[in-house]
This record gives C-alpha cells, sequence and structure tokens, in this order.
C-alpha cells in the first residue's frame, strides 16, 4: 500500500527558467570595451556643453578623483567649462539631520522645474570615520525629483573634507552650470563646520529648522544664524502649524539683536511644508528678491570675486597639505614623531617644527 501523499507547500521551490545562451559573443566584447574606454577631455567638454548627464556625471567623477593622473585631464574639462559657467543661481541649504532637507529639496526643486528652471542639486552625503563609506541615499528619497528631465542629483560622500564638504563641490558647481543648469541647490550634512564652506560657495544661504527641538531655547547659534540669509521653519503642518508660527515669533525676534549685513538684506523668516508644499513658492520670492537687491547694488558680483579668491588659497593650503604628507621622508619621520610625542620625550610643537624643517630643507635643494 503506498503511502498518503503530502499536501504540496506554498514554501516549495519551483523549477526555474534556464538563461538564453549567449547568441552573440563579439556583440557583448564590444559592450565591455567600450566601458573601459574613457572619453577625452574634448568630448566630455562636448557632451556637457550639450546638456548630456552622462558626460557631466562623468566630469564630476573626474574631477573628485584622488588619483593624480586624473587631476590634469580634469583641469582640462573644467577650464573648457569655466567659459560657460557663472550663470546660475547657486542655494545652500543646511539644517540638522532629520530637519528634512531631502523631503524639502524635493519639493522646492519640482517647483522651480515646473516654473521652467533646470535644477541641479549636489548633496554632501556624510562618510563614515571607521569605514569610510557613505550611504550616498539622497537619489531615494528624492524620488520624484531625480526622474525630472529638468533635474540633476549628484550625490557625493564627503570623505575627511572639514565640515563634511566635498572636496571638489566648488568645481562641480562650474560643470553643472556649464551643463546649463540654472539653479544649484549645495546640501550640507548638516553637522561640523560645513555651513562655513557652503556659505563661502553659494549666493544664497538657507537654514532649515524645525520647531519644538529646543532650538529656540539654547540661545540660538549665532554663528550660522549670521550667516543665514533665510530661516525656514519646515514641517509646518497639521498639529505642528501652531508651534511652528510661534518659533517664527521667536526666530524673528532673534535676528533683529544681529548686525547688519554687508549686503544690507534682512533675513527673513517663513514656514513651509515640504509634504503639503505650503509656503514653498514664497521661499523662492523671498530668494529672487535677494538676487534682485543684491544686483541692484553690486554686492551680488563682489561676493562671488571674493568666494573665487577664497577658493584659490584653499587650494593652495590643501595641496600644500597633501604635498607635505606624500613626501616619503615626512612619512617616515612623521611615525618616529608621533611615537616621541606619545611618550612625552618631545613637544608637539617641537616634533612639528622639524618636520616642517625637513620638508622645506629639501625643497631649497
Amino acid at each position: 500500500m503506498s503511502s498518503p501523499k503530502k499536501p504540496s507547500s506554498s514554501l516549495q521551490e519551483k523549477a526555474g527558467i534556464s538563461p538564453p545562451e549567449i547568441i552573440n559573443v563579439s556583440a557583448i566584447s564590444q559592450i565591455q570595451k567600450n566601458r573601459r574606454k574613457q572619453p577625452s577631455s574634448e568630448e566630455l567638454i562636448a557632451g556637457i556643453l550639450d546638456g548630456n548627464r552622462t558626460a557631466l556625471s562623468r566630469a564630476i567623477t573626474l574631477v573628485e578623483s584622488t588619483n593624480p593622473e586624473h587631476a590634469e585631464k580634469a583641469n582640462d574639462v573644467i577650464k573648457g567649462c569655466l567659459p560657460h559657467a557663472n550663470k546660475s543661481i547657486r542655494i545652500g541649504i543646511t539644517g540638522v539631520p532629520g530637519v528634512g532637507k531631502s523631503t524639502f529639496i524635493e519639493a522646492f526643486g519640482t517647483f522651480l522645474t515646473q516654473l521652467g528652471k533646470k535644477v541641479a542639486v549636489l548633496a554632501v552625503d556624510p562618510s563614515s570615520s571607521l569605514s569610510h563609506g557613505s550611504i550616498l541615499g539622497d537619489k531615494t528619497r528624492m524620488e520624484e525629483l531625480v526622474k525630472d528631465e529638468n533635474a540633476f542629483i549628484r550625490p557625493s560622500a564627503s570623505g575627511d573634507t572639514l565640515g563634511g564638504v566635498a572636496r571638489k563641490t566648488r568645481e562641480s558647481i562650474i560643470l553643472c552650470e556649464a551643463a546649463g543648469y540654472d539653479t544649484i541647490i549645495i546640501e550640507t550634512v548638516g553637522v561640523g563646520q560645513s555651513e562655513t564652506a557652503v556659505h563661502s560657495m553659494v549666493d544664497f544661504f538657507l537654514l532649515l529648522k524645525i520647531s519644538g527641538a529646543g532650538d529656540e531655547l539654547q540661545g540660538i547659534k549665532r554663528g550660522i544664524m549670521e550667516m543665514a540669509d533665510a530661516i525656514v521653519i519646515n514641517k509646518a503642518d497639521g498639529d505642528n502649524i501652531k508651534k511652528a508660527n510661534q518659533a517664527k515669533l521667536e526666530f524673528n525676534r532673534a535676528l533683529h539683536l544681529f548686525p547688519p549685513k554687508k549686503s544690507n538684506w534682512q533675513p527673513k523668516v517663513t514656514t513651509c511644508s515640504a509634504i503639503t508644499k505650503e509656503g514653498i513658492s514664497d521661499i523662492w520670492n523671498t530668494i529672487s528678491s535677494y538676487i534682485e537687491m543684491t544686483n541692484q547694488t553690486g554686492f551680488f558680483s563682489e561676493k562671488r570675486k571674493e568666494q573665487n579668491n577664497f577658493w584659490m588659497m584653499e587650494t593652495i593650503n590643501e595641496q600644500l597639505k597633501l604635498n607635505f604628507y606624500n613626501q616619503p621622508e615626512i612619512i617616515s619621520q612623521l611615525e618616529q614623531n608621533k611615537k616621541a610625542v606619545q611618550n612625552d620625550e618631545i613637544s608637539p610643537f617641537t616634533a612639528a617644527q622639524s618636520l616642517l624643517k625637513l620638508y622645506f630643507n629639501k625643497g631649497s635643494k
């Protein structure tokens, strides 16, 4: 007598479909060959000026590369794009983690593309101090804007740069402008001193806040408040509207205690909801008013000139630092000096002076 048949389980595995045989080996070989082929500087420049997103992405990757072999090619691309840059409005957006920066940028960016603007978002993602990796999830969080043909989103790892601003964000702005993007949004990681670096490369600096987080009661950070051209209380929806309006009053009072800005612009405080889109148009009106006023007074162009000088000096400082730490003699002596400092055999200042002396003596030979 045969044993009873076991009932079929919903978890049983069914036979899969066999993959089709490779028909054209030469075609696949050609695809792989093209992927390995690196476009020339001239090809990248032509693609960027034509608005090609792939060329723009590849150029930014080249600019961000720490490979010394890529530096000369990246400089050629930037040089070719520079005459076509400086025709955008650069907006910096900062705020503590959780304030809703990505959601706000998606709502704001979508609003701008609907006005006929071409928007580029350069989002700096924090890098882990342990693994040095980044999630780079801004494209995932901005799922609607990323599908907009008039928007370009580029997340970049902050790496080990001060305050989390990607080392080549300044050059990426130039490339995006040359590609025809007339509104550049730079999102900071919202920690450390990244606000200072972003403030030095944008025309308008926007500070995002949320009500009920204690900011109104802890002396309101003076440094970041002084840099802000507008303060936006986000998440002003539902039961939070009343709290948001109260926070707006508090920040308005605080702003009147600060000295006048060099631009003579009086920073505005407003509320918005990135979810309901309420207040988004008011923010753009504020930015437009600022651009109009600073263009009339000449402050807009003067600020751009000052920023160019600032980034020239920053580049010199950075290159000197990289050159110093890449010298074989310095690398060897540095480890010895570290151990001596740790064991209190020599002071940190004397150790530093000996390394600098070694570096400059080598350079004078």
